[in-house]
């Protein structure tokens, strides 16, 4: 499944992201493997999470990298 951002951008799987601060995490990237009706799944690139499996909601994610 396919999803896009307001401006645009594509949400796919394979696509790196970069999910906003939240708690106490900080900023991070983020690589989708699936993208649902109100989220995407995949595995945070750096930061704290590293390497573990998630599925922040749409209003987390900052941008787009590729």
């Amino acid at each position: 499944m396919e999803r896009e951002l307001n401006n645009q951008q594509k949400l796919a799987p394979g696509v790196r992201i970069v999910i906003r601060a939240f708690d106490d995490i900080p900023e991070h990237m983020f690589k989708i493997n699936e993208v649902y009706e109100d989220c995407v799944g995949g595995y945070s690139l750096n930061g704290p999470l590293a390497g573990e499996y998630g599925e922040p909601e749409f209003d987390l994610i900052l941008r787009v990298l590729d």
